[in-house]
């Protein structure tokens, strides 16, 4: 019997599941009031401009590279640029919060992105494009973050989530899409142009955004958000103290490394080792990214269903094998329908981290947890890709696949080392068990070392 009571848990094999959320009584809904309505829209059109802004990038590498006749190496700074600009948002946003409030994140988001957007848009020399992307990161980085934990403590927080993360995964199918559309037919448009739409719906995200939030100031965050720490704020020095925010923050970290580099390199892979028509190549990433967002959307009512911890369970190993597939079989439309659904399972584990962090740490901690962790994240989006291209240069585009193989393989460890077992609720009773990181991977060979002992 102690057996089973250790390794039930993790298998979510024993007891009868309790579909009791108790933790969703007394948080707010994202329908409860007409504003509140209005600003989770506002955030569903500020995510498709940053999927528009991720994505859009891969399609438009091959133009730029040709633009300037520079390297993979050298054009691959592009991804990296922004990294400076998420970690400067992953270490501001909680003292924004703290001054400006969600205000603050609604200005200071759209205006730093312009100031990216702009110079882009005038094609300036190469040199200067990764400096002003610096700051269309750092727009991203804020408001990636402060959405996330803002919608992360609502009622479904699972199936907003999965509907804001496919709100981002529909703009990174239209930038793709459109970015092709002006570039690739007839080369009647150079890459740039792209950039006077990313400034269009950029002011319009300034105006709404705005006007949602102009009334959650620093102090309606800071009552709303006190401390149970007994400092005057939850510090981010206190909220890093805090494992579970590293392992989180290297998941998604990991996650955004494999999602943005499979989108932003998936063009030239086609190209290049798949010998595929520029078109064609185009629309290839356009599936990706369909897939992931059909993915986030559907599968995050699942998830929430079946506990977290247990969903990602399932859906990494999938996606690995599909990535695996993706590398071994050289056929162009065997690799179109394996990258399609390789994007729809990985699609839920952002939300699916997200919610994981709002169960495992206290309420004070979910703005500064979730804000790093999402924006320390989103440098994966600019580290991966550049090391990609990096090696590329010497090794070729097909080194894309056994790094993105390695990636998910790397971060399904991580997720198996959070508290909780497999069960639904298991992870808000690591919370109140105080259960530490690595518990679970520990009890399952303690089960098994008992079971070979037994062997004759």
């Amino acid at each position: 019997m102690a057996d089973k009571a250790v390794v039930a848990p993790i298998l979510g094999v024993a007891e009868e599941e309790n579909p009791s959320t108790p933790r969703e009584e007394g948080l707010e809904r994202w329908n409860g009031t007409r504003i509140n309505s209005y600003r989770f829209f506002v955030t569903l059109w500020s995510f498709i401009i940053m999927g528009m802004n991720d994505a859009a990038i891969g399609a438009l590498i091959p133009y730029i590279e040709a633009y300037y006749s520079i390297t993979y190496t050298v054009v691959a700074l592009l991804f990296l640029s922004p990294f400076i600009g998420y970690l400067m948002a992953a270490l501001s946003n909680n003292l924004i919060h703290h001054k400006f409030g969600q205000r603050g994140v609604a200005v200071l988001g759209p205006v730093s992105r312009m100031v990216g957007y702009i110079p882009l848009a005038l094609h300036p020399p190469y040199p200067a494009l990764p400096v002003v992307l610096l700051f269309a990161g750092f727009g991203n980085g804020l408001e990636d973050s402060a959405w996330n934990a803002w919608i992360g403590n609502m009622q479904n927080a699972n199936e907003l989530l999965g509907i804001l993360h496919g709100a981002y995964g529909l703009g990174a199918t239209i930038g793709p899409l459109v970015a092709s559309a002006m570039v690739a037919r007839g080369q009647k448009l150079s890459w740039y142009t792209f950039y006077y739409v990313m400034i269009g719906v950029t002011v319009v995200d300034f105006l709404v955004a705005t006007t949602a939030f102009w009334k959650a100031t620093g102090r309606v965050h800071r009552e709303t958000h006190r401390s149970s720490t007994g400092e005057k704020r939850t510090t981010t020095r206190t909220v890093l103290r805090e494992p579970i925010t590293w392992l989180l923050a290297l998941f998604l970290l990991g996650y955004v490394g494999a999602e943005v580099s499979l989108g932003g390199w998936i063009v030239t892979f086609m190209l290049r080792a798949r010998h595929a028509e520029p078109f064609l190549a185009g629309v290839t990433v356009v599936l990706f990214w369909l897939g992931l967002t059909i993915g986030r959307v559907l599968l995050g009512f699942i998830t929430g269903r079946i506990g977290e911890k247990r969903a990602i369970a399932i859906y990494l190993p999938i996606s690995i094998a599909l990535e695996l597939l993706y590398w071994l079989v050289p056929n162009f439309v065997a690799s179109v329908i394996f990258v399609t659904f390789l994007g729809f399972f990985l699609g839920p584990l952002f939300p699916a981290a997200i919610v994981a962090a709002t169960k495992l740490l206290p309420n004070d901690y979910h703005v500064s947890a979730i804000g790093f962790a999402a924006a320390f994240g989103g440098g994966g989006a600019a580290i991966f890709p550049f090391a990609i291209g990096a090696i590329a240069q010497k090794k070729g585009v097909q080194v894309l696949q056994p790094i993105i193989l390695a990636i998910l393989v790397f971060i399904l460890l991580l997720w198996l080392c959070l508290p909780g077992g497999m069960r639904r609720g298991g992870l808000e009773r690591a919370r109140e068990n105080q259960e530490g990181l690595g518990n679970d991977v520990k009890g399952f060979f303690r089960w098994i070392s008992r079971r070979l002992r037994r062997l004759p």
